[in-house]
């Protein structure tokens, strides 16, 4: 039996990745049958993993990156953004967006049972993500625009310090304690087999064939490197001096 994980030992950092999913044939279902995250089956809500809302996390890397998503939100329009008036509340504080759940900023705003920014279906302007909608009609990438969470799911990196000058990075799929109190309630959790998730292995290709992008995004060249020895390819990664470091905080932050 193989080993669970493969390492990829880059002096300061070993990266550690799942086998099984990264060499899966899983594929989001958004759109396409997927039963949500609630605690009954809500495919015609449509609304994905979308109806908690998105977190950043904590400390400053989780208030920058809420800073960023307010940057991008300002340039939405009531064309492609649903809750547009919601989010230009003339009572929220001046010269900013109405856009977070908390006054600590570590969450969007959930507004009619989902997230701020998803668009319902049936909306003129397109059915989804407004930012993510917003950054392909600008032709940019999704993942500048949108909190981190969205992007990286369903992968989520684990760090841990060894030793002063050593820390390990686990790539693994999201799974349901992930999740948190909110986990123990869901009627479904697509990356688990055990809960249906199998339903959701429909792509051809291989999830690493089309994870490139998040990749690049979470943990850069390294976990490129290991898409393609998961692949069977050559790898190719850069000297220790010129790896791309990763953004140094968990996945689901």
């Amino acid at each position: 039996m193989s080993d669970p994980y493969i390492e990829i030992d880059r002096g300061d950092t070993v990266w550690r990745f799942e086998r099984d999913f990264l060499t899966s044939n899983w594929t989001c279902l958004f759109g396409n049958g997927c039963k949500g995250i609630l605690q009954e089956d809500a495919t015609e809500l449509n609304q994905g993993c979308c109806s908690l809302g998105a977190h950043f996390g904590d400390g400053p890397a989780g208030q920058n990156e809420a800073m960023q998503v307010q940057a991008y939100a300002a340039m939405l329009s009531a064309d492609n953004f649903q809750f547009f008036d919601v989010a230009h509340d003339p009572e929220s504080t001046p010269g900013a967006l109405s856009i977070y759940g908390d006054d600590e900023r570590t969450h969007t705003r959930v507004v009619d049972g989902a997230c701020i920014f998803l668009n319902r279906p049936g909306f003129a302007g397109g059915e989804g993500c407004a930012l993510h909608i917003a950054a392909v009609e600008s032709d940019e990438s999704p993942t500048e625009w949108k909190p981190s969470v969205c992007w990286q799911l369903p992968l989520r990196i684990d760090w841990a310090e060894v030793d002063a000058d050593t820390e390990t990075a686990t790539v693994r799929r999201w799974t349901r304690t992930d999740w948190s109190k909110h986990g123990e309630t869901m009627a479904w959790c697509c990356t688990e087999r055990s809960e249906g998730g199998e339903a959701c292995n429909r792509r051809n290709a291989p999830f690493t064939r089309v994870a490139g992008q998040a990749a690049l995004g979470c943990g850069g060249a390294t976990i490129v490197c290991a898409f393609a020895v998961l692949r069977g390819r050559h790898c190719c990664c850069p000297p220790h001096g010129q790896r791309t470091r990763p953004c140094g905080r968990t996945c689901g932050e």
